[in-house]
């Protein structure tokens, strides 16, 4: 999994509440188990037109948004089925974290096992952090995940919580997988030790 430490890029808003997983990427989108290839269908319904062209109303498709890396959005962000497709789906596109003032449960375990920051914060930060994200190309924020804060534009300064044992995964890029492979030499000690205690095995 690729670390996170600090990221610099365009936020875009995305004034909406309640953005389920189905929004997020489609179900006809689900047919695939690989990770790669999704951020086509990030929010297709909204971005697309039905003749498949772009719809120039939908903040992804707008020129200064395009190459976004943080998505600030409204409440309950992520809801709906489990489908860890939505956080690939985010990530293929590019984003790496998504901002708003709530997130469902498993959306959000599913960010953090995908290298991707959700960040909750409050609503008046967020309404501050929407105003930074509307001005365009000059949207740039910075996440600063060791030092725990959202810096915006003018130097203004948000902070935010994230459970210690998540933030080292992120910052290392520890998976499941790679926090098994952590433990590896415990596990090899431990085998051969049940191997000698059971040659019959």
């Amino acid at each position: 999994m690729e670390k996170f430490t600090v990221l610099e890029g365009v936020a875009a808003p995305l004034k909406l509440v309640n953005v389920d997983t189905d929004m997020i990427i489609p179900k006809q989108y689900l047919k695939t188990i690989k990770r790669t290839g999704l951020g086509t269908g990030l929010f297709s319904e909204m971005r697309y037109k039905d003749d498949g062209s772009d719809n120039p109303d939908f903040v992804l498709n707008q020129p200064a948004y395009r190459q976004s890396k943080i998505l600030v959005a409204g409440d309950n962000f992520g809801c709906g089925s489990s489908r860890e497709h939505a956080p690939w789906a985010l990530l293929d596109f590019g984003i790496r974290c998504v901002i708003s003032t709530s997130f469902a449960d498993i959306f959000y375990n599913n960010c953090f096992k995908n290298g991707i920051l959700p960040v909750v914060v409050s609503k008046d930060d967020l309404d501050k952090l929407f105003d930074d994200a509307e001005r365009g190309a000059n949207a740039t924020l910075t996440i600063d995940l060791p030092a725990q804060e959202i810096r915006g534009p003018d130097g203004g300064v948000v902070h935010f919580e994230i459970d210690p044992f998540r933030k080292r995964c992120l910052i290392e890029g520890l998976d499941d997988i790679g926090l098994t492979l952590e433990k590896a030499p415990s596990i090899a000690a431990y085998e051969t030790a049940k191997g000698a205690e059971r040659p019959w095995l």
